[in-house]
């Protein structure tokens, strides 16, 4: 099909049988791809900054937890020397067989002693425990006289002497009267009378002390956390922002070398576009004149065999003609303004036609001459390619190629009546002949437009091209 030839009919697009295909987005409305957009020094420093507070609040829960874990081991062993030299200086020296047999008299002198030597502010509870498990002493007078099982920890230290110290989550009978505070340091001993009965020492110290140290550890790591990541984040930034400086400037260098690479090529796509037009184009337009006279003269001479020979080839060489002037805006688009793009959309209409396809144009009037240059490549590569996908993968489909208004918008659609495929599968893992569905996106998207496609088995396949603000 020509440029001068008739506009056909305009019709509805192929219907496949069934529900048709919902539409999928090929590229959105974004403009350049996010690999090619300028380094901003703001966002990295912003997200070094992000970093940098992350590593600090994952750290800082850590420190609190170690703090806490060390503070709290700490105070065990402190209480458990304390208790040891209690037993040891105190404790052991002043038993009695009377106190060990529960004598209210010995009882009431150890008590004497406990409460002037052994409580304290950080000492809370003391106890002497028979191996039984009777209370034999308490400062708590309730609890003197009463049996309570003594847990394994407890029959381990009489058994094998030794100091043993943990924290109390007072959970037990026995702890009825400490229970008003959350957790308290338990540390128990074994002790002697002088005639070798034994005995379990208990003591119990408050928990506050290990709060505080842990709150102190605290306080020294996080100190030392804030001026380590201070002084990282300052040691940082001037190495960021030489790597910056460098990779902008390799970006501008790639920038340059890419608008002196598509100058280069676009200067040279234009030479041979202008060789192919002054050349052989001018050539074959002189010898369709030829032909077609030669034609007319034949007919005149009622030589009717010899003019339907000159008209199929006068017919095959404004075919090749056709065929150049596409191949003329394909090499060198800048040029198809001048050849308008309702001629350049008809003939990859006569190309398709040409590879069997059967094609039908439908271009509302004015709507082509309306756009701008750029949009006008657009709309032709975007064609271009559909109707190449159409003629290798549905060779015998009738394709609708239709180009409307839509408000402020310019929509391109192109369908067919194709066998069709899984639009979803394709653009998610693009398979042999599918690839390029992705690159007609970018190309999309790149310049501010939005590429949609309808496809599935058996429904054709169906491209919408939506191009906002589309007036010259």
């Amino acid at each position: 099909m020509s440029p001068d030839s008739p506009t056909e009919v305009p019709v509805t697009a192929p219907a496949a049988a069934g529900t048709s295909p919902a539409w999928i987005r090929v590229s959105g409305d974004a403009g350049a791809p996010a690999d090619l957009a300028p380094l901003d020094l703001r966002r990295l420093v912003l997200r070094l900054v992000l970093g940098a507070v992350g590593v600090l609040a994952v750290v800082g829960v850590g420190s609190v937890f170690a703090a806490s874990q060390l503070a709290e081991r700490e105070a065990v062993n402190d209480a458990a020397g304390i208790a040891d030299v209690l037993a040891e200086s105190v404790v052991q020296p002043v038993l009695t067989e009377e106190l060990a047999q529960g004598d209210p008299a010995a009882v009431a002198a150890f008590d004497a002693i406990a409460r002037t030597r052994i409580l304290s502010d950080d000492i809370v509870r003391v106890k002497l425990w028979s191996p039984q498990g009777r209370v034999v002493y308490a400062d708590e007078p309730q609890l003197i006289g009463q049996t309570f099982p003594l847990e394994e920890e407890q029959l381990d230290a009489l058994r094998s002497p030794s100091v043993r110290a943990e924290v109390s989550e007072l959970d037990r009978s026995e702890n009825v009267f400490e229970q008003s505070t959350d957790k308290l340091l338990e540390v128990y001993r074994p002790v002697w009378t002088p005639a070798g009965t034994q005995m379990l020492f208990e003591i119990y110290a408050a928990y506050d002390p290990v709060r505080e140290r842990a709150a102190e550890l605290w306080r020294g790591l996080t100190g030392v956390m804030l001026t380590s990541l201070l002084l990282l984040f300052v040691l940082t930034v001037p190495i960021l922002w030489r790597v910056f400086t460098r990779l902008r400037t390799t970006q501008q260098q790639r920038e340059e070398l890419l608008v002196r690479a598509m100058d280069a090529s676009a200067e040279e796509r234009r030479r041979i576009a202008g060789t192919l037009h002054d050349g052989p184009v001018q050539d074959l337009v002189g010898t369709s004149f030829t032909v077609a006279g030669a034609e007319a003269r034949a007919e005149a001479l009622g030589d009717a065999a010899l003019a339907d020979d000159l008209r199929r080839s006068a017919a095959a060489v404004r075919s090749s003609i056709g065929g150049l002037r596409s191949l003329l805006v394909e090499l060198y688009p800048q040029g198809l303004p001048a050849a308008g793009l309702a001629a350049a959309l008809a003939d990859l209409a006569a190309q398709a036609s040409s590879r069997g396809l059967r094609v039908t144009l439908d271009l509302a009037d004015g709507v082509a001459d309306g756009l701008d240059s750029d949009r006008q490549r657009l709309v032709h590569r975007i064609a271009q390619e559909c109707l190449r996908n159409a003629a290798r993968h549905a060779p015998t489909a009738h394709v609708v190629l239709a180009l409307r208004a839509e408000g402020s918008s310019t929509v391109l659609e192109v369908s067919d009546d194709g066998p069709g495929f899984d639009a979803a599968a394709a653009l998610a893992e693009p398979a042999d002949g599918h690839f390029g569905l992705r690159v007609l996106g970018d190309v999309a998207a790149s310049a501010g437009a939005r590429l949609d496609l309808a496809a599935a088995p058996g429904h054709g396949t169906h491209w919408r091209l939506t191009i906002p603000g589309g007036k010259a």
